[in-house]
Parts: structure tokens; sequence; C-alpha cells
């Protein structure tokens, strides 16, 4: 897996959503809350552990990582997660 820069708290490389250009979504380390809803339970438990992402957590990869990485339909088989593990390599 080619390494790419932090852009998201669960894994989602920002730059090769559909999303950032199809609505301008500035992914969720630069926007309060997502464009599909108030709240995004993963960028809300990164963020209330003062982490940069999933995989700087001692518990990853988790349920709720995991549910999110592999949902039917807007997971990515565990890219996500497998990018996280990348980031979590970065010191």
């Amino acid at each position: 897996m080619v390494m790419k820069m932090i852009e998201s708290r669960c894994g989602i490389i920002c730059s090769e959503c559909e999303f950032k250009s199809k609505i301008g979504c500035a992914g969720c380390i630069n926007i309060e809350h997502p464009f599909w809803g108030e709240i995004c339970p993963v960028k809300s438990c990164v963020e209330t552990k003062e982490l940069n992402h999933c995989g700087e957590c001692e518990d990853f990869p988790c349920k709720l990582a995991k549910s999110y990485a592999y949902d039917e339909k807007q997971g990515d088989q565990g890219k996500r997660l497998e990018q996280c593990r990348c980031w979590g390599k970065i010191k």
C-alpha cells in the first residue's frame, strides 16, 4: 500500500473519494460535521481520544472501525483499516 498523508480519522483517502469533488467535502479532519449527518461515530471517537486517526489507538482495529470498513453499502473491504495501519507507523 502506498503511504498517503493523513486525510481522515478512519483511513479513507479523501483525495480519492467521489464526494470530494461531487459535493466539495473537505474531509473530516477539516470539518466539524460530516456531510451525511450530524456526527460520525469514528471521527467522534478518535477526536475524544485526542488522536489523529484510528491507527494510533491502542484498541485498533476495534469493532467500530471494522463495522465502518466492512459496511455493506459504504465499506471498502478493510482498505481504510490498512491505511490506518500505515499511518500508525508514522512517528
